[in-house]
């Protein structure tokens, strides 16, 4: 009797074995016949009520079965991963003889090219990078920088406020007034500080927010030749050897004597074209010695040093050397444009 129950143990095994379709469900098929409380062994507990005589011939019998369908569940277990193997392989090959992916390698945005440019050929000339918020008080964005709080020179900046006394900062000059309170009295003092700032523009070449590179330097016995002499390196690193500046008279309420700053025009060499408005100039920045009451401001005594400041407008110098006649351009994101400068 139980020698028959082993038989059709046996070919119910081998059938499922055969079907099984994946290494989850052969595992579950082992633990059904062969685990502890498996078909197999559940049968086996009834030898103890077979005749003596009968128990040899079923114990044997039993023992090449688990010995069978243990080699069976080896044999299937290898045919199903060699066949999931065969699959994934498939699914993962590579056909050398199909085109290539192509990767688009991303680049820097021009700005980031003209801000990095400026900050190495500051610094190459002994300025430190300096930095300070976006939104600004009143004092360090107008008063200190000798607005006054009617001074006219507040309507050239019409400006974002997020309180009474908090604005969205309309230059880096702040972080001229900040750069020196951190250093009083120690000299020389030599900072730039690139960082955005906003005002209520937008048009073809004005933007509400927009990147200015403030300069800074005050020590003993600095002139106004010691301004002109370094932005005409700047302008000579920027645009070229051959560039020629010149100084018109201008008014900064932080500066006296003030000046505009122009270039040579970069499309005809001062020779007069439609770019210049065939003046052969273009202005590229605003600069001046340091009003007394400015470094009075940031703790120095104007009677025994001196400075000079400049600012510049990022996106202005990259129209310059990139050729662009819309500032919106750098904002709007399109990669047509974009590819253009490595």
């Amino acid at each position: 009797m139980m020698l028959q129950e082993l038989e059709i143990l046996e070919k119910e095994a081998r059938e499922a074995i055969a079907a099984a379709g994946g290494l989850p469900e052969l595992a579950q098929l082992k633990v059904r016949f062969l685990g502890k409380k498996g078909a197999l062994t559940v049968l086996l507990r009834g030898m103890g009520k077979l005749p003596p005589e009968e128990r040899p011939q079923v114990g044997e019998r039993a023992n090449s079965l688990r010995a069978a369908l243990e080699r069976m569940f080896q044999e299937r277990e290898k045919a199903l991963k060699e066949a999931a193997a065969a699959v994934r392989w498939e699914r993962e090959r590579i056909d050398v003889t199909l085109p290539g992916v192509q990767f688009n390698l991303g680049r820097k945005h021009p700005l980031t090219v003209i801000l990095d440019e400026i900050k190495a050929i500051f610094t190459g000339l002994g300025f430190q990078i300096a930095t300070g918020p976006e939104i600004e008080s009143d004092y360090y964005n107008f008063e200190a920088l000798n607005f006054l709080s009617d001074h006219p020179a507040r309507d050239m900046q019409d400006s974002f406020y997020v309180s009474p006394q908090f604005l969205l900062r309309t230059h880096t000059s702040p972080v001229q007034i900040r750069a020196m309170e951190l250093r009083a009295p120690r000299l020389p003092v030599r900072v730039i500080a690139p960082g955005k700032v906003f005002r209520r523009d937008d048009d073809a070449t004005h933007s509400p927010m927009f990147h200015q590179v403030e300069g800074l330097a005050v020590d003993r016995g600095i002139s106004f030749a010691d301004l002109k002499g370094t932005l005409l390196l700047f302008a000579r690193e920027m645009f070229g050897p051959e560039q020629r500046i010149r100084l018109r008279p201008s008014f900064f309420p932080f500066t006296e004597p003030s000046a505009e700053v122009d270039i040579a025009c970069i499309m005809c060499g001062g020779a007069g074209c439609r770019v210049c408005g065939q003046s052969g100039w273009l202005e590229i920045l605003g600069a001046g010695m340091v009003h007394p009451r400015v470094l009075e401001a940031g703790g120095y005594d104007p009677a025994e040093v001196t400075g000079f400041a400049f600012g510049m407008g990022v996106e202005r110098i990259a129209m310059l050397k990139f050729g662009v006649d819309d500032l919106r351009l750098f904002f709007t994101n399109d990669l047509r444009f974009l590819k253009q400068f490595r």
